[in-house]
């Protein structure tokens, strides 16, 4: 796992009229500070990658469908520092991923309808000055497969 990335279980209680979720609360061990609540879609086998990060920590949690989140920890002096992981979530597997500034992050959508992923950032965006530092989905850059692979 890369220093610094969590994931948190997501508890769902479900009863007969639906469903309740805690994503992130304040005295969470993996929050910092507010920033925004935002949601982003990604349509099925769509890779929406590379970017990091320099001043925000990001908190994922993909509330419909499914998608697979790639990583690549590029920061100097990070004890795993060249090494990638792979976290699919979603709906069938809910869990909240911390994802610390300075990590390579991107995700592809899963299945077959489209992934809805709330995120809420340490800071809020800036569109004046974004705070974003993109690479292409497939890059030498980064050594990381977005297709499947039989397992």
């Amino acid at each position: 796992m890369i220093d610094g990335v969590i994931l948190k279980q997501i508890k769902v209680n479900a009863d007969d009229r639906g469903r309740l979720a805690e994503i992130l609360r304040s005295d969470d061990e993996v929050f910092d500070k507010f920033g925004q609540v935002y949601f982003t879609t990604v349509y099925p086998g769509v890779v929406k990658a590379w970017h990091f990060h320099k001043l925000q920590d990001d908190h994922f949690c993909c509330v419909h469908g499914m998608i697979k989140v790639g990583l690549y920890d590029a920061r100097e002096g990070s004890p795993t520092k060249g090494q990638t992981q792979e976290v699919v979530m979603g709906e069938h597997h809910m869990v909240l991923l911390r994802i610390p500034k300075g990590v390579y992050h991107g995700f592809k959508g899963l299945g077959v309808k489209e992934a809805i992923v709330i995120n809420v950032p340490s800071v809020a965006y800036n569109r004046a000055q974004p705070d974003e530092h993109r690479l292409p989905a497939r890059t030498e850059q980064i050594p990381f497969d977005w297709d499947s692979v039989d397992r």
